[in-house]
């Protein structure tokens, strides 16, 4: 998953945690689930790559 930038991660979850500081539980547990969904999207998308082949942008 090289493709992460820890920087912006990092924010993300700096935002979800100002979110349960404020006290609103719900929006804070419904970022983390798109931020989990996007991530598992990251890994499965570079699992169906076959190694070697990078596909760009009018391939897709």
């Amino acid at each position: 998953m090289a493709d992460i930038d820890v920087k912006q991660l990092a924010g993300r979850i700096d935002t979800v945690l100002d979110i349960l500081v404020a006290g609103d539980t719900h929006s804070a547990i419904h970022n983390l689930e798109i931020l989990k969904n996007e991530l598992l999207r990251a890994e499965s998308e570079e699992r169906t790559q076959t190694p070697g082949s990078s596909k760009t942008p009018w391939e897709i």
